[in-house]
């Protein structure tokens, strides 16, 4: 159903897949919008037991996109360095296809929030960040994405130096 990588030299190892989608802090959601025209939206994320969370408005142009057709892929560029003098770019990047929809169970949405909420207020006193997830959680959208492709891909000379050091730690050398 999913095309294989084609160049699978590049294809990074699913630790390094799921690492990036970890790490990173945003991404791009592509939907199928308005009158057939792709959407193509940034978007913050977290990533949790295999499935992506996005935080929404209620209503607007993403979630009616959603609504219509839940397919839809995204994408993370985690490294990007260019190299002028090889006309090339040192890259890291991810793309997963999946069926998106809006949350409706609270206790998936409180699921979906804490994911979030873990990812970019780590470092939030626990009782406040039970307090602002209750507070929200008759008001908050919460869109999930179950995956159902993903690779991970990187540039051949960064696929290249990682099988000849037996592994790096890659995603821009973060460990």
């Amino acid at each position: 159903m999913f095309r294989e990588m084609r160049r699978n030299k590049q294809l990074l190892p699913q630790e390094e897949t799921n690492r990036i989608l970890t790490l990173a802090t945003s991404g791009v959601l592509a939907l199928q919008g308005d009158q057939g025209y792709p959407y193509a939206l940034p978007i913050s994320f977290a990533y949790s037991q295999g499935r992506l969370y996005f935080h929404s408005a209620s209503a607007g142009h993403k979630v009616e996109a959603v609504r219509r057709c839940p397919k839809a892929s995204f994408c993370v560029v985690a490294g990007d360095q260019v190299r002028p003098e090889a006309f090339t770019t040192h890259y890291t990047s991810v793309i997963a296809f999946g069926l998106v929809r809006v949350l409706e169970d609270p206790k998936e949405i409180r699921g979906g929030m804490e994911a979030l909420v873990e990812k970019y207020c780590p470092q939030v006193d626990p009782a406040l960040r039970e307090k602002t997830i209750a507070q929200g959680l008759s008001r908050t959208c919460v869109l999930e994405m179950e995956i159902q492709h993903i690779t991970g891909k990187e540039a051949l000379e960064l696929a290249k130096a990682r099988q000849a050091m037996g592994g790096l730690p890659g995603f821009c050398g973060k460990q």
